[in-house]
């Protein structure tokens, strides 16, 4: 566990179902002794295996006590809150500032006033440009995936700081350089935007964070005077539509851009892999800006909204919320350039014969036994053999290989017990036998321990006899449920001749005794004869001597 990143695996609760490898776009985990770990180097905080792990073993470093520690300070400590926070609260602008303020935030701004900014300095761009591929650098994690994953792409990522880090600038050239600015959202990848920049950004917080500390703090929410609060320094306008999809594309075209300017909104890595596989960005004939975002539906689905509210209802507040201007400024007031180097990581290439040996160590020897089944959480068996070799995955991940190796053990063991082993469903239908059963009963004298075995179905209690008597022969008999109710199990095994045995050795054992008993006696009255004889001979010594002393 390494609880500095922004996800990170708590091993004590991991159940090793691999559904973080499964739903993890880069495969970021790495599998070690059975549980997943998160590689940081790989990861891009896109929070897929936060919201999709079963046993909650996923976590999210929490910075709240970073942030008490800001407030401790006496620093004044300014919010950028996101957008989306009107679909998951559910306040008036007002009682979300109270809300903020009395946890101790001297004030509240609205990350939307960034993304404004970055609206304008985009259509700019944009309007300038001749046939060339720009991609929105909004959101980290689709910044992160194309420098680590797509790196050729990286010189198309908008040479921007994001909206937060915009708006983070745009409060400190209103406020001074001496605040510190900490943002709320949705989003995890801004708790990496947080550590990369922190001369703009000073922390991250999630609404989960959030919703934590007002239920520990018991601050009664409807209470709050709110009058006269407002977001500093101003509401914010058409950016706030940033949070759903395709929201930065409305606002550039009421900034207004040429019509050779083509605008397309991809939510979604994987959908982003798929646009830009076998791209060549030069070829294009117009300027071509893609709005990538991570979450699918947008912001407002990231995976920190902390909001049980149905979807609809969230961005149904978002759109009326929204006050546009009638008139947008031609300039962006504050512009902070910023350059997004590729990042790719070195792949690490094999030769044909170690895959190969690979794949043979799951039990792959021929294309045939490559199913692909996905079980692992790799697509293919031979993207698994790779990770093998990478050292981020085990053998026992191969669900397929797993079970065709407990086969054969269970097969082997089977085939050796001398025990008789049978085991029935419900309607007392045979399942399974092995060899020892049929050597040792009949097909038909399976019936006579019916009984029994409707006995444990129904009670479901394993029942064991020591000496169960059948046709002249003794048998250790053990009954169990396997499937409560559904299937039933036993273990049967002969001790006839082991008792033969053991009563021809208890009655050696009574004739040694008897013998040993005879001869004790005998020593012992030997030695009873001798006791007597020896005090007579002490009693004749000792009136001898007291005839002396008297003389």
């Amino acid at each position: 566990m390494n609880s500095a990143n922004p996800v990170y695996t708590l091993q004590n609760e991991c159940q090793d179902c691999y559904k973080c490898v499964r739903v993890c776009a880069v495969k970021a985990i790495k599998i070690r002794d059975g549980h997943a770990e998160v590689m940081p180097e790989r990861c891009v905080a896109c929070g897929a295996c936060v919201a999709n792990c079963p046993a909650g073993a996923k976590r999210i470093r929490s910075d709240l006590e970073k942030v008490r520690n800001l407030l401790r300070q006496k620093k004044k400590v300014i919010v950028s809150l996101a957008p989306s926070w009107r679909g998951v609260f559910g306040y008036t602008p007002a009682r979300m500032i109270a809300v903020l303020q009395a946890l101790g935030f001297a004030a509240v701004s609205e990350t939307a006033l960034g993304a404004q900014e970055v609206s304008i300095r985009t259509a700019q761009i944009l309007n300038e440009a001749d046939g060339r591929l720009y991609i929105s650098s909004a959101c980290p994690v689709i910044v992160d995936y194309v420098r680590l994953y797509q790196p050729e792409a990286a010189p198309c990522l908008l040479p921007l700081a994001s909206p937060l880090l915009t708006h983070a600038k745009f409060l400190q050239d209103h406020c001074g350089r001496d605040i510190a600015v900490v943002f709320i959202g949705p989003c995890i990848g801004k708790k990496n935007e947080a550590d990369r920049n922190p001369e703009l950004l000073a922390a991250a917080l999630t609404f989960a964070d959030l919703k934590y500390w007002l239920k520990e703090a018991y601050l009664d929410v409807e209470t709050l005077p709110d009058a006269d609060k407002k977001f500093l320094p101003e509401t914010a306008h058409e950016g706030s539509l940033y949070p759903l999809g395709g929201s930065m594309n409305e606002t550039i075209r009421r900034v207004g851009v040429r019509d050779k300017v083509r605008l397309i909104n991809i939510c979604s890595l994987a959908l982003l892999d798929e646009a830009l596989k076998g791209l060549v960005p030069q070829k294009l004939d117009k300027p071509t800006f893609i709005e990538a975002l991570a979450c699918v539906g947008g912001c407002i689905a990231g995976p920190c909204a902390a909001g049980k509210r149905p979807r609809l209802l969230m961005m149904s507040e978002v759109l009326d919320s929204v006050q546009y201007r009638t008139v947008i400024p031609p300039e962006p007031r504050t512009v902070v350039p910023y350059q997004y180097p590729p990042a790719a990581l070195p792949p690490k290439r094999y030769a044909p014969e170690e895959l190969q040996a690979a794949l043979k160590k799951l039990g792959k020897h021929t294309p045939e036994d490559e199913l692909n089944c996905s079980g692992c959480g790799y697509n293919t068996c031979r993207d698994l053999a790779q990770a093998l070799l990478d050292g981020t995955a085990e053998i026992s991940m191969c669900v397929s290989y797993m079970r065709k190796t407990a086969t054969r053990k269970a097969a082997a063991l089977l085939k050796s017990m001398p025990s008789a082993l049978i085991m029935l469903d419900k309607n007392l239908a045979v399942l399974e036998v092995n060899e020892a059963c049929h050597k040792m009963f009949k097909e038909n004298e399976i019936a006579d321990f019916f009984p029994l075995f409707r006995t444990t179905l129904r009670t479901g209690q394993d029942l064991h006899q020591e000496h169960y008597v059948y046709k002249n022969r003794l048998y250790d008999l053990h009954v169990f449920s396997v499937e409560p109710d559904e299937v039933v199990g036993a273990l049967i095994t002969d001790v006839t001749r082991t008792q033969e045995g053991r009563e021809r050795v208890a009655g050696k054992a009574r004739e040694v005794i008897a013998k040993n008993i005879a001869t004790v006696q005998e020593i012992a009255s030997l030695l009873g004869e001798h006791m007597v004889e020896t005090e007579a001979l002490l009693d004749s010594i000792a009136a001898d001597y007291s005839d002396y002393q008297e003389d």
